[in-house]
């Protein structure tokens, strides 16, 4: 029985003693778990704190390392890495792009729209304005609360022409302006484009052009006029020193006042010509089909062109394509294009004139007059739309300065090419 007991306590022991031992490497395994997780979490915290601070230029040292820390260091160096060169590229685009923009002739700001802070504004902008450089917009209020305004109050939603007084003087600049969000703060981006200069270039230009074919124009009427009327003068002071010798014919007195009289009425409807280029500044809109349109033109010219061995045809992409336009004007425009489409044609014996309309992808609408004539000269092709200039025995060279006013006011465009196949393409553009 003793032998018994004796052999049961000490199968008990060894038992506990197993046991303690197994308890006691079950515990160094947990410390060493522990250790070995508290050592990554802290490399780990380690790299997420430098990425909450933004700092990635820390490189962590692989060697002599175990390999797992040796493959973590690796991931962070290598992410590191490529956020220090993701960020140089953005550096460099970033100037890249702030030279640019420090170039342009067009003013640029950008802010943010609850605090007013600046976030950029090129030399440009302040050079328009006469500012110095800004932080926040309510420098300008207390500057120029005019042209705080006009600026930073007003909404643009098209680039619109407007005068800014700076230092008492009246300029002439395009505003446009543009809301964005970045996250949830709101900022407005504004463009300023001084027009001044360029506006009094390109007055300058056109009144030099205009002056040119008018005193040309003018010129050519007054100068017979004045000729006559001297020979007349000295034909009638003659016969008044001595009507015996010389005699005043009645006939030839009465034919040169009627050449005087017919010059002056030209030079009249000359003058009446150019007031025609002030009289179109109001539209009356409405929205026609160009199927109605056609029609009309057809039946005006049809009946014209009978007699001038010219084909008149129309093309309409679609029936029930529609544009807002003044018909009256439009009418005019046409009937002006495909009297000029006529004309160029007459050397050929199968002239055709093609009216035809479409619409592209993007919303915009076509009509186009195409003919097979001569076409244009390349020399004169910018000359074509200044006022009162022609290469026409008889012609007013209003009619096309004539459309291209009519087609501003509708807000589209008139474009004048030659065809490679022969003749003209004149294209409205709504």
């Amino acid at each position: 029985m003793l032998a018994l007991t004796g052999l049961v306590f000490s199968i008990l022991k060894s038992f506990f003693i197993a046991v303690g031992i197994f308890l006691f490497l079950v515990i160094i395994l947990i410390y060493e778990f522990f250790r070995f997780l508290s050592r990554r979490f802290e490399v780990m915290d380690d790299f997420f704190e430098s990425v909450k601070y933004r700092d990635f230029s820390r490189r962590y040292l692989e060697e002599n390392k175990s390999n797992d820390i040796r493959r973590l260091y690796a991931g962070f160096n290598t992410v590191n890495r490529t956020v220090r060169e993701m960020n140089s590229e953005k550096e460099t685009q970033y100037l890249y792009l702030q030279k640019i923009l420090e170039l342009v002739d067009i003013g640029i700001l950008a802010y943010e729209i609850e605090s007013g802070k600046v976030l950029w504004a090129n030399e440009s902008f302040q050079n328009t304005l006469d500012f110095s450089s800004f932080k926040n917009i309510k420098f300008v209020i207390s500057r120029n609360p005019e042209v705080y305004h006009l600026l930073f109050d007003t909404t643009y939603s098209k680039p619109t022409a407007v005068d800014i007084k700076v230092h008492k003087e009246n300029s002439k600049v395009l505003l446009s302006n543009s809301v964005f969000q970045i996250e949830n703060k709101s900022f407005k981006l504004i463009v300023l484009h001084n027009i001044e200069d360029t506006l009094n270039k390109t007055e300058a230009d056109a009144w030099k052009k205009l002056l040119s074919v008018m005193t040309h124009e003018i010129m050519n009427s007054i100068a017979p006029i004045s000729s006559l009327a001297n020979t007349l003068k000295f034909q009638v002071k003659m016969h008044q020193e001595n009507p015996q010798e010389n005699q005043l014919e009645i006939e030839d007195l009465d034919a040169g006042l009627s050449s005087i009289e017919t010059r002056s009425e030209g030079l009249l409807k000359f003058a009446k010509t150019y007031r025609s280029l002030n009289k179109v500044t109001n539209l009356n809109l409405e929205l026609v089909l160009l199927k109605d349109l056609f029609s009309n033109i057809k039946h005006l010219m049809q009946p014209l062109l009978n007699g001038k061995n010219a084909e008149l045809s129309f093309y309409l992409q679609n029936e029930e394509l529609e544009v807002e336009i003044d018909s009256y004007l439009m009418e005019q425009v046409l009937i002006n294009l495909i009297l000029n489409a006529v004309e160029s044609c007459e050397d050929n014996t199968r002239a055709k004139v093609q009216i035809s309309a479409e619409k592209k992808l993007d919303g915009r609408i076509f009509i186009r007059v195409s003919d097979n004539g001569t076409g244009i000269p390349e020399e004169i092709m910018e000359d074509i739309f200044v006022p009162f200039y022609t290469t026409k025995k008889e012609g007013s060279g209003i009619g096309l300065s004539l459309s291209k006013q009519i087609m501003t006011l509708h807000g589209g465009k008139i474009q004048v090419n030659n065809n490679l196949e022969g003749g003209t393409i004149i294209s409205l553009n709504f």
